[in-house]
């Protein structure tokens, strides 16, 4: 029945619920009102149920999984419960084939893209977790999850837009053929880029350092402060920040003394040649002594090694026992002193660049040269 058949005073209710308007009878059209109104309703007061629940229990410790489905709960949105409860009230009807394949269409995609902000949301969680334990053990851990959240997030995003496309007709093999050719042209030509950013992705996995490390490369060091996607930030000494493209660094011998557990110290220093030999043997052992009353330190060695040009010359080795450079220099300041102090007791002196000039006089002059003066008269 239409609108044009029906009595418009004596139509009764039965009647006017089975006009047609737009295919189907006025109440198919109430049935899907009905159901796109219950499901738009219930779907959040479900959701908010479930999210209530898991978070008490996720307060809990050990409670992981819940942790991970009370953020996957959470991100679910509203918008996509509505699309879900139009698809779900539209079974009640007979739509047009095209309006039929454009709503299953536009669900789909709505729940790729809610399946994709799900997916994220317990990334979130894992990344999380992973820096709270990583920073417990490692303070440069954070190095390693930005570098991982963006990999992570880059393949999520990438595999959810090919679904989509698939789902809307799209034809993907061809997509991903063509994305497939075009990026290696892409990549010819930011190559330098591409290595940048997969530099930074090996620094992230080996760690050959990390943030708060303090690195010599080359002549420059510093203490890096950031580890980003093309480029490393390092903090010099003098105060500039110096920028290093990750492959330059990957390329380049690295010395780390952040990871340094013990510091080797050679030291040399030099007496007089006029010092006693019984003097020189006992240098040794009391450099020896010096050294081993030091804390944290591990006496090597001390010996007269070498005959200088103004100094006999003695070479010491001994290790510190923790890398701070400070404390290496007050031990190395403290020895300094108490040899001074043991050798002025042992009436033995330093030795400082020195130069003899031994002057020969000239000979006297001889009878050929008193002849020569005779002559002369």
């Amino acid at each position: 029945m239409t609108l044009s058949e029906i009595d418009w005073g004596n139509a009764t209710w039965t009647e006017w619920m089975q006009v047609s308007v737009l295919g189907n009878p006025l109440a198919a059209w109430a049935i899907a009102v009905v159901l796109i109104f219950l499901v738009a309703t219930v779907l959040p007061v479900v959701k908010g149920f479930i999210g209530r629940r898991l978070r008490k229990r996720a307060q809990n410790n050990g409670a992981v999984m819940s942790r991970y489905l009370a953020e996957i709960v959470a991100g679910t949105r509203a918008s996509v419960m509505l699309v879900v409860a139009v698809f779900i009230g539209a079974r009640a009807v007979d739509l047009s084939p095209k309006l039929d394949a454009a709503l299953i269409g536009i669900t789909a995609v709505a729940l790729l893209l809610q399946a994709a902000l799900w997916a994220q949301r317990a990334l979130n969680v894992w990344l999380r977790r992973y820096r709270e334990q990583a920073l417990t053990e490692d303070a440069g851990a954070a190095t390693t999850v930005g570098v991982l959240s963006f990999v992570a997030r880059t393949v999520l995003w990438s595999v959810a837009l090919l679904m989509i496309l698939d789902n809307l007709g799209f034809d993907i093999t061809a997509l991903v053929a063509s994305l497939g050719i075009g990026g290696i042209a892409v990549a010819l030509a930011v190559q330098n880029v591409l290595g940048d950013l997969f530099a930074s992705l090996s620094i992230a996995l080996d760690k050959p350092f990390v943030v708060g490390d303090f690195i010599i490369v080359g002549d420059l060091l510093g203490t890096v402060e950031h580890v980003g996607l093309k480029t490393t930030r390092v903090r010099s000494l003098s105060g500039e920040q110096l920028v290093f493209a990750n492959t330059d660094l990957l390329s380049s011998r690295i010395r780390n003394f952040k990871r340094m557990f013990e510091r080797r110290v050679v030291f040399k220093f030099g007496v007089l040649y006029s010092t006693p030999r019984q003097a020189l043997a006992e240098i040794p052992k009391v450099v020896r002594k010096i050294v081993e009353t030091q804390e944290k330190v591990r006496f090597d060695r001390a010996h007269f090694f070498a005959f200088g040009d103004s100094s006999l010359d003695f070479e010491v080795v001994y290790y510190v026992l923790d890398p701070d450079y400070g404390r290496y220099m007050d031990i190395q300041q403290a020895i300094n002193l108490a040899m001074i102090d043991r050798f002025a007791e042992m009436d033995v002196d330093f030795a400082f660049p020195t130069r003899t000039l031994h002057v020969e006089s000239l000979p006297a002059a001889g009878p050929a040269g008193a002849a020569a003066t005779g002559g002369g008269d």
